[in-house]
């Protein structure tokens, strides 16, 4: 039987008209959580990325809520065999 971990990548996105900010945060398997912002500016280079360590996509999921400007949280579910 395969035994698996998990995490999570987060992109949030938050703006107002022209002024925008998009961060990455990764939450490990362990509990740890990292800002990831600088490893790339698109979910696709983050998702690229933990791809070659093992990672692969389990689910993703959205939210919006545009009633006070914008905002989208993006959630990417990942798995890979524990090792």
């Amino acid at each position: 039987m395969v035994a698996w971990e998990y995490a999570l990548l987060v992109r949030r996105y938050q703006g107002q008209g022209r002024n925008f900010h998009v961060t990455f945060v990764w939450y490990g398997p362990d509990g740890s959580r990292s800002d990831v912002t600088a490893y790339g500016d698109t979910a696709i280079a983050h998702l690229n990325r933990v791809g070659r360590e093992g990672w692969e996509l389990v689910s993703a999921a959205e939210d919006v809520n545009n009633v006070q400007g914008s905002t989208e949280v993006h959630r990417y579910h990942l798995k890979r065999p524990l090792r």
